[in-house]
């Protein structure tokens, strides 16, 4: 089957080749974020978490309406430019998106991929610009520390010890505005002298992936095996390696989930040279939060911990060149609360993107 120029089309191996970009994105935050090392890259911050509502989860609704409304504006955009929200959070029946957004007359999916929804969400846009069915997509994503402590586990009342290898769940919101792919400085999809703040070359689903592992205070060894699964398809895939990319940033395989990771590629190899991605690997739950400094044990984790790194700090730092080329690899434990009472192993989900930087700056091309 014959696709357009510039449409998505399936290549081996599962790869999506896309032709879209990230015209904005806008981040919220609650006040232990501000205190980590990206808080000053934020742009809406609440130190109480409460963002002047009476519960958590209508807190955490509050945030994805403050994300939305805050990339629109640094788009220069109204909702009625909007074609399509793909949002999710994790919350039962992705409640928070769905009152969050309640606001916006904007033609609605909600999807659930737990910490890989950000990517889950992207993946989905790009495609749909792509191939033609939207002009300009949005994606929003969320999670709130209290929410899912009392959904997941238990209530902050209660006092709850969590192991080393827990990880904090992220009181944060990311949203984005996803257009087809144009070049040059008068392309109309643009503002005026501007540059996206990345171009999506290709994307790639995960496959869910279950290695037994039923702690849930050890979500990054439930997820790291999805995360390397997707790597080796995707290297395999494109010809490219490890050292084809600037930074491969997960998200929130924490310290404990990135050090399994690391373990798990320094064992793979193709053509003779290795796929270690150790000089290479980031991870949004380790970058978010101070290991010396703040007790969040592994790192962080949430729908909104991937999606409010990605939108406050690497992508303008893609904008800038700093970063050429960057595989965005957002990883989700897909357990509920009911799988965990029935002491039910945790799948994983590994979503990944390959972004790369606007046009304005020389960057190499991805070949597939």
């Amino acid at each position: 089957m014959n696709t357009p120029e510039g449409s998505a089309s399936a290549r081996r191996g599962g790869i999506l080749e896309l032709n879209a970009a990230i015209l904005a994105a806008a981040s919220v935050v609650g006040g232990k974020e501000r205190e980590g090392p990206l808080g000053g890259y934020f742009d809406f911050v609440n130190p109480g978490d409460r963002f002047g509502q009476d519960t958590w989860e209508s807190a955490e609704s509050e945030m994805q309406r403050m994300a939305l409304a805050g990339v629109l504006g640094k788009a220069h955009r109204s909702e009625q430019d909007v074609d399509l929200l793909l949002a999710g959070d994790l919350l039962n029946q992705c409640a928070g998106s769905a009152y969050g957004l309640l606001s916006y007359s904007i033609p609605y999916l909600g999807l659930y991929g737990a910490c890989s929804t950000s990517a889950e969400g992207l993946l989905l846009a790009a495609a749909l610009v792509s191939a033609g069915f939207a002009a300009c997509a949005g994606v929003v994503t969320s999670s709130h520390n209290a929410a899912a402590e009392r959904q997941f586990r238990t209530p902050l009342e209660y006092g709850g010890q969590r192991p080393q290898s827990g990880q904090w769940t992220v009181t944060g919101a990311g949203a984005f505005l996803v257009v087809p792919g144009c070049s040059g400085d008068a392309c109309p999809l643009y503002p005026v002298g501007t540059a996206p703040l990345s171009y999506i070359r290709a994307g790639m689903a995960g496959i869910v992936l279950d290695r037994g592992v039923t702690d849930a205070n050890n979500m990054g060894a439930a997820m790291a095996p999805a995360a390397e699964s997707t790597l080796c398809r995707f290297f395999e895939a494109s010809g490219t390696f490890p050292g084809d990319y600037d930074l491969i940033v997960t998200g929130d395989l924490g310290w404990e989930g990135s050090r399994i990771l690391c373990d798990l590629m320094d064992t793979h190899s193709a053509g003779g040279v290795s796929l270690s991605v150790r000089d290479r690997h980031n991870d949004c739950g380790c970058m978010i939060f101070s290991r010396s400094t703040q007790d969040t044990h592994s790192g962080g984790s949430g729908c909104g911990c991937s999606a409010a790194v990605l939108a406050s700090y690497l992508l303008p730092r893609i904008q800038s060149g700093h970063i050429r080329r960057m595989l965005y690899l957002a990883t989700g434990a897909l357990m509920s609360p009911d799988s965990l009472k029935q002491g039910r192993s945790i799948p994983g989900v590994a979503h990944l993107l390959c972004l790369e930087t606007p046009e304005s700056v020389v960057a190499p091309q991805l070949h597939l």
